[in-house]
């Protein structure tokens, strides 16, 4: 992997007397209190720098994001930690039609998303969308090197999607993604039934889907979604959503939601032999304009499991200061009660956006169990002199029979840049 990233850099170095360099660098401070025990305790200060970072030449463009985090006072075992998101080569409209890229680069898909190490070829005329892609999965923590066993932690797929026909959007997919699970020990007995220490080696696990979606869309009147995923390895459907939202009706909205879920088990894997069902959920909600400044929000679902179901209701007020929610959950997934509140508000042209949030939880697993309740608060503020400067301070504080008083503090500095060289 650095001799792939070397390359593209001495490529980048070719080009940089051209024209662009853009991105943003975040550094964050992030302290709170761990518990060894009921009387020893250790405090941390996280540190976390992130940099995204862009070098354009017309049409090509190298792009990577990345991380770095270490403690301050109280070295993790992992620490420091170097976090390669993104890092690669990428060349738009060739001929008009193509997009390559080539390195670590995001992956969006509900089955395989996430980042990889590989190659990408899209296609785009007119109406029509080709995608392709194939890669090596990444290593643990975006390790800065190519993951082992390329042979087993590979995927690939594609996707075809076009809009030829007006208000629609029509897709259809496909992906395989192989995954290396890691070597162990364990005590097993041996045929004199003496206990020994075996070494598993596990075959590689796999995802097979095919996908298709088909959207409509009416500005101003409908829009619907819809989903469809077939896992090839089990035979069975493995989910079906639909969400559809219309606002026909002056100050209305209303909204249905429903999916299908089969537990996304890897072929191969051990879970394969457990009894699991699937789960059904619906959800209609509701939202009604007052003014300008106030919507009122409403939504019911349901959740049918193999033999059990779980009901849910939220209601709210939306406001141009903030907003009020209350959440209430009752059946099999347990009983929960929960009142938010969120306010944040811009002052002084943009220089300073002060935020509170306050939340109390009250929740059970089942009627007769004992009730734990759950308090938070947040108090914070955005400072922004400048356009491309903000900083961001903000107070966390929970309060439990798990966690008693507990007080955390976030600081973040954000800097966006883009120069014309």
């Amino acid at each position: 992997m650095k001799k792939i990233i070397l390359l593209l850099f001495i490529g980048a170095s070719a080009f940089i007397s051209a024209q662009n360099i853009n991105g943003r660098f975040s550094s964050s401070l992030y302290t709170f209190e761990r518990y060894d025990s009921l009387s020893s305790s250790e405090q941390y200060l996280r540190a976390y720098e992130m940099l995204n970072l862009n070098l354009n030449y017309g049409k090509v463009s190298v792009r990577s994001y990345l991380n770095f985090e270490t403690d301050v006072m109280s070295k993790m075992q992992s620490d420091p930690r170097l976090r390669f998101y993104n890092l690669y080569l990428e060349a738009r409209d060739i001929m008009d039609v193509a997009t390559v890229r080539l390195g670590r680069q995001p992956i969006i898909n509900s089955i395989a998303g996430g980042v990889y190490d590989g190659a990408s070829l899209t296609l785009k005329k007119a109406e029509y969308k080709l995608n392709a892609y194939f890669g090596g999965n990444v290593p643990a923590y975006q390790e800065f090197k190519l993951i082992e066993n390329f042979e087993d932690n590979f995927l690939y797929g594609g996707k075809f999607t076009t809009t030829v026909i007006p208000n629609f959007q029509i897709g259809v997919g496909y992906v395989n993604k192989n995954f290396q699970p890691q070597n162990y020990t364990a005590n097993r007995l041996n045929p004199d039934l003496n206990l020994i220490e075996v070494d598993i080696e596990n075959k590689s696990n796999q995802y097979e889907f095919i996908t298709g979606e088909v959207n409509y869309n009416q500005k101003g009147l409908v829009s619907i979604f819809t989903r469809y995923d077939y896992d090839l390895n089990f035979n069975q459907t493995s989910k079906f959503e639909f969400d559809a939202r219309t606002e026909a009706v002056e100050n209305w909205a209303l909204n249905l939601y429903y999916n299908y879920r089969e537990p996304k088990i890897r072929y191969n894997s051990i879970f394969a032999v457990f009894d699991y069902g699937n789960t059904q959920e619906i959800e209609l909600g509701a939202d009604y304009q007052i003014s300008k400044t106030f919507t009122l929000l409403g939504k019911f679902g349901n959740v049918q499991y193999k033999d059990e179901n779980s009901q849910r209701v939220g209601l709210g007020i939306s406001t141009t200061y903030g907003n009020i929610n209350y959440r209430k959950t009752f059946g099999y997934a347990g009983e929960l009660d929960a009142v938010s509140l969120y306010t944040g508000y811009t002052i002084f042209e943009g220089l300073l956006t002060p935020s509170v949030g306050l939340s109390y939880t009250n929740y059970k697993l089942n009627p007769d169990a004992e009730a734990n309740n759950i308090t938070t608060l947040m108090v914070g503020a955005n400072i922004r002199p400048f356009r491309m400067l903000s900083f961001d301070l903000q107070g966390q504080y929970m309060d439990n029979k798990i966690y008693k008083n507990d007080l955390r503090l976030f600081f973040k500095l954000n800097y966006w840049f883009n120069l014309n060289i």
